[in-house]
């Protein structure tokens, strides 16, 4: 799937030639004249890469994309720039940023820089949905089957978790059964991978 790329430059001519570029190999892209915009629109937007430009009035490219990253969106971000500097750049690559280019773009390496942008959101977004269900799988455990999932996680054995817990062996076995079946996994890896999810 391909997401689309926002572009937020206080340049028209800029604008228009990128998405215009970006058309052609069936990339949407969206453009915004200035960062304020941008970010009034963010919470409506579905998760994209960025383009930012690095000097625009009121607010640069690099504090825009702190201000993201400050506000827990850490959407892939290529950083376009007439003025490129080293400082600016270590900057932008330390914020995150998947690319640094200097206008005029070169239209190859935007293209490529976009497709890592693309892959780079893809793994994120996958990352997130992955916890998002381990955390709703592990929500249905009660207090006990937590606490003997934990002590399974840790790597200890039934009847180390039965000692510890003041339980019988066989209660353990039937916890575990138990959380097996509300985490839809009997493998000990499995359940000790959804686990670190909750910590």
């Amino acid at each position: 799937m391909t997401r689309p790329v926002y572009l937020v430059d206080d340049d028209e001519a800029v604008r228009r030639a990128l998405a215009l570029l970006l058309s052609t190999v069936d990339i949407k892209a969206v453009g915004f004249a200035d960062p304020q915009a941008f970010l009034a629109q963010v919470p409506k937007l579905e998760p994209g890469c960025l383009i930012l430009d690095i000097r625009m009035p009121q607010i640069s490219g690099l504090k825009l994309q702190e201000r993201l990253t400050g506000q827990g969106i850490d959407w892939p971000t290529i950083i376009i720039s007439g003025h490129g500097d080293i400082e600016a750049c270590r900057r932008a690559f330390r914020n995150g940023a998947v690319d640094f280019l200097s206008k005029p773009v070169d239209e190859q390496d935007l293209i490529e820089a976009i497709q890592k942008a693309q892959e780079a959101l893809e793994r994120t977004l996958g990352r997130r949905a992955e916890k998002a269900e381990a955390l709703a799988l592990l929500a249905a455990l009660t207090a006990r089957e937590r606490e003997v999932l934990d002590r399974i996680a840790e790597g200890f054995t039934t009847r180390q978790i039965a000692e510890g817990l003041g339980l019988s062996p066989r209660t353990v076995e039937s916890h575990r059964a138990a959380i097996g079946a509300k985490l839809g996994t009997t493998s000990q890896a499995e359940m000790t991978r959804l686990w670190l999810y909750g910590r």
